[in-house]
This record gives C-alpha cells, structure tokens and sequence, in this order.
C-alpha cells in the first residue's frame, strides 16, 4: 500500500482562476491540492490545467463524495472513479473526511456529523479498509467541525479516530481550524483535545478561516466558512502543536470569496515560515 508522503511544506488548494499567475513563475508552494470529485470526467481545461501544475509540485487529492460514515455500502461507482483519478496523477497524498454526506440515492452536498459509538466505529473501519483496497493507497482521514454533539455518543472523538488508525493503518489529516470551531462551539479546550489527538499518525495539517455568528440561543457560534485568512487563535494552536510535534505538511484552504493569488500565496508563506522556523529550533 503505498503510504502517504507530502513534502514537509506549506500548500494551497488549487483554483482555476489562478492558474495563469501560478504557472507564469515558480511558485514558493510545497503542493497544491484538488478536490477529487473536480476531476472524475475524462478531460478537457480541469485536467490541462492540473497535468500541467502536477510537472512542477506535489499533489493532495482530497475528496468530498465517498460518504467514509455512511450506514450504507460504498458508492462503488464513485470509488471507481476516485481510483481512476488517483492512477492518473499519483499524489502524494489521498484524504477524506469523518463523515458523511449521502442517504440511499440523495447526495446531500454537506459533511455531517456521526455519534461516535462502537457501531459506527465499526462501519467506518470496514469502510477505510474497501477504499484502501481498492486504491492501493493510504487514506487520510480529516477531523470534522461540529455543531452539535450526540447524546448516544460513547466514545470520545479522538479516541475514536485512535481506533480507527489503530485498525485500518489510516493516516490522518488534522485540521485545525475544525479543532478550534468545535471546541469553542462544545465550549471545550482545544488544546486538549490536541493533546489527546493521536499525532503520531498525522500526515497533513489544514488551516483555514472561519466566521462567527450567533445561534437561536444568544450564544456564539463558529462556522468552518474557509471564506477568509486563517485567525489568530488557530495560528497560535498551529504554532504549539508544530513545536510539540516537528514540522508536517501545511494547506491553506480557502474556498469561499476566494481572494486574489499572492494573498493566497502568503498565507501559505507563512505557514512555511513557522514550518521552518520549528524545523531550525528543533536542528539547533
């Protein structure tokens, strides 16, 4: 199986409308990374453009579709179509998410949250084990932001995604910001749940911005929005966990009133710029 294996930099998910600036020059980008479900046609601009990007840098494909925590049975067309993608441009790295998204024939286009209990936790492991089968690689699988919690729950998330590690060999892509959004919508500590976070198996970062709103009962509530710069809090979270665990790959994301290319490009330099600034203090 072949594992998961992004260089130790920063990246950006990758936009169309930027292509012309990032392919005029190098780019002080360590991967760039695709949503899978853009690419499952046969051709045409979409894959012109990323056969074009993958000559020069590395590549995450990470998926939306797959629906990793459905009751139901895999999509096997949608996992065919993810494999053909995967053979074609050989990433470095695959992820998906802790959730789910689909229901009989209805694709919901939304990640929703799962109870974390042994049955689910069954159905999830059985689900990462067909996908790695059947792509030859390792998966990532990214923590989810939440809303709400389940009062069936048994088991607390990063135990859960412990145990799914444990038994399948899944990697797991940590997003951060989703860490943040959470626990301040739980009223939970982030830092520790990071510090319960299985780390060990962390193969890939996300950072993003998220926005903040009001609930229907006067508290605050935090959206995963990735409609803005990556906030404070969540660079001081990134900071201590790289000091705490050594550099990984870093993507910025940001999907939503998508800005202009060097603003994108900064935030992806400075998460290099911390990337770089742990690596030197943990060689000195």
């Amino acid at each position: 199986m072949k594992r998961s294996q992004l260089p130790l930099r920063a990246g950006v998910g990758f936009k169309p409308e930027h292509f012309a600036e990032i392919n005029a020059d190098a780019q002080p980008i360590g991967f760039f990374e695709v949503h899978a479900e853009n690419y499952m046609g046969a051709g045409g601009p979409p894959h012109a453009q990323l056969s074009r990007l993958r000559e020069d840098y590395a590549l995450s494909i990470h998926g939306v579709g797959l629906s990793i925590g459905s009751m139901q049975p895999l999509n096997l067309e949608h996992l065919t179509l993810l494999k053909t993608v995967c053979d074609r441009y050989e990433p470095e790295s695959f992820s998906e998410h802790l959730a789910w998204s689909s229901h009989g024939e209805v694709f919901l286009n939304d990640l929703l949250p799962l109870p974390y209990t042994q049955e689910t936790l069954a159905r999830i492991v059985e689900h990462i084990d067909q996908v790695q089968s059947h792509l030859g690689r390792q998966m990532l699988l990214e923590n989810p932001a939440t809303y709400l919690l389940f009062e069936e729950s048994t088991i607390p998330e990063t135990a859960f995604l412990s145990e799914i590690v444990k038994r399948t060999g899944c990697g797991l892509l940590l997003d951060v910001n989703n860490v943040f959004v959470a626990s301040t919508n739980h009223k939970l500590d982030p830092r520790a749940y990071l510090a319960d976070f299985p780390v060990q198996a962390v193969r890939e970062i996300h950072l993003s911005g998220h926005s903040e709103t009001i609930d229907d009962a006067g508290a605050l509530l935090l959206i995963d929005s990735h409609d803005t710069p990556v906030k404070d809090p969540v660079w001081a979270l990134y900071g201590e966990l790289l000091g705490r665990i050594g550099p990984v790959a870093t993507l910025i994301e940001w999907g939503n009133d998508v800005p202009d290319w060097p603003v994108l490009r900064s935030e992806a330099v400075a998460a290099q710029s911390t990337i770089d600034h742990i690596a030197k203090r943990r060689a000195a």
